[in-house]
Order: C-alpha cells, then structure tokens, then sequence
C-alpha cells in the first residue's frame, strides 16, 4: 500500500475560478459536501457538519496549513474518521494538498493526500481505500462544480 493518494484532473475553467471553488470554504463546502462554518485562515481550523447523504452525523475538521493564491491550499486532518466514538484527534494527520497549474484555457488540478503510514495500523488500509474512492469522487464534483 502507497503512503500517498494522487488524483490528477484536467478542468475546463480558468484557474482564478478553480482557486475559489477551492479556496473559498462556502465555494468549497458546495462541492465537497460540507457546511463549513467559516473562511479558511492559515493555522486555523476549520469544521463544518457533512451534507453527503450517510455521513451527515460527521463533523468535519480540518487544519489549514497553507493558502498560496492561487497554486496550493492544504490542509492537515484524520483521513476516513467517521467513527462518532473514536477521539482522532490523538492520532497523527494526513496531509491534503490541492495544486493548480495552469493548462492551455483551463486549469489542471492534482489533490495529494500523503502520510498514510502514519495513520494507525488498525485502520490504515480502510482509511486509504475509503479516501482514494472518495478523492476520486471529489474531482469529479469540483469539475461539475466549475464546469457548469
């Protein structure tokens, strides 16, 4: 098993509109599917309840490391940590990165999730499979999202 997650997707958008479907936590909640509560600010967190059909008991959390207008926000947190009655919070994070780069008219965007081998063995390759199907999911939601 891979440490790393690596989802690459050409986007038919410009990337200043990419970077705000990214970038702003309204925008971002949209097509990611959570009700973020406020904009992203480096060194904060930021949480929000998913809005995806199964998941809705979820609080999702996340600490923003980085936002460089308009290449790569990232952000660290507790990959598939879904389970209402386990503290995540001892374990260590995964790191999310989300890079645009310009691409003829559009943007290509590659979201990177890496540190899996730090996720605690007894729910390392759950958490890996569940978020690689889930990051496959999510580009393509951000490119309905900036497509339509």
């Amino acid at each position: 098993m891979s440490d790393r997650i690596e989802k690459t997707i050409d986007l038919n958008a410009p990337i200043e509109r990419v970077w705000r479907a990214v970038s702003d936590h309204k925008e971002f909640g949209a097509w990611f599917k959570v009700d973020l509560e406020a904009p992203f600010a480096v060194g904060q967190e930021a949480r929000g309840q998913i809005t995806h059909p199964g998941y809705e008991h979820v609080t999702w959390k996340a600490k923003v490391t980085a936002i460089e207008p308009p290449r790569r926000l990232a952000f660290t947190w507790h990959p598939y940590g879904v389970d209402p009655d386990v503290d995540y919070d001892q374990e260590e994070p995964t790191l999310v990165e989300f890079l645009l780069a310009p691409n003829g008219a559009g943007t290509r965007l590659t979201v990177v999730e890496s540190g899996f081998d730090k996720v605690p063995a007894r729910r390392r390759e759950e958490a890996f499979r569940m978020n690689d199907g889930g990051w496959t999911q999510q580009v393509q939601n951000i490119k309905a999202h900036v497509e339509s």
